[in-house]
């Protein structure tokens, strides 16, 4: 019998790829079932791209396009030729545009570091800190056309301290983002999620609050 071919993911990034990075680590250790079939980024520089073989890379300059209609076009077009079960958005910074988001609907992931609906956009460690919040985290959701604001799958929190600078936050943020986005991904391959319009559906069934990342890196039921 022929083996079942793992899950394919299509992954965006901008920047470092730590995210990527988890991914790829959970991928090698056996703990997510599917495998990255391409990585894409608006910068060709990104040291994201790094993280996979020549063969799986696909970059170009979003800033040397003319339109940007014309860059989302191009990065649809590659995106589509990996044939992708998933397109997972790890750390990219453009906004993607409607026909983009269109045509992948429903397979869309982003992770954003805020607790949304709480800070979509830029700067949120700053601006949680400046609101003088006691905790913060991440989230994992769907990507509409409507910037960080699909609907929340799953998060994670971390508290806020006293002593925190937006430096400080954001890099324990970062250390629940990786297992946060390999849990909501292996969700997602293994076929358990589904988008219904603003609702984000678990087997099949309307999930009511965003899943919730505990000390073990397993979601659960946010407690009520």
């Amino acid at each position: 019998m022929t083996p079942t071919p793992f899950p394919r993911l299509a992954v965006l990034a901008s920047g470092r790829g730590s995210n990527l990075q988890a991914l790829l680590d959970a991928i090698a250790a056996s703990t997510l079932d599917a495998q990255v079939v391409g990585v894409f980024s608006d910068r060709p520089d990104a040291p994201a791209l790094q993280r996979v073989p020549a063969a799986l890379r696909w970059a170009r300059d979003a800033r040397a396009c003319a339109r940007r209609e014309d860059f989302d076009a191009a990065l649809a077009g590659a995106v589509a030729a990996c044939a992708p079960d998933w397109i997972v958005c790890a750390g990219y910074m453009r906004i993607l545009g409607d026909a983009f988001v269109a045509r992948f609907r429903g397979r869309l992931l982003n992770i954003h570091p805020s607790l949304l609906p709480k800070y979509p956009g830029l700067r949120t460690h700053a601006r949680a800190l400046a609101a003088g919040e006691r905790e913060h985290g991440a989230s994992v959701h769907f990507v509409t056309p409507e910037l960080d604001a699909g609907a929340v799958i799953a998060q994670a929190v971390v508290p806020v301290r006293p002593d925190d600078t937006p430096e400080r936050l954001a890099a324990r943020v970062l250390t629940v983002e990786h297992p946060l986005l390999v849990a909501t991904v292996a969700l997602a391959t293994s076929g358990r999620l589904a988008e219904c319009g603003a609702t984000v559906l678990l087997d099949g069934h309307p999930l009511l609050h965003p899943l919730r990342l505990d000390s073990n890196g397993r979601l659960h039921p946010e407690e009520s």
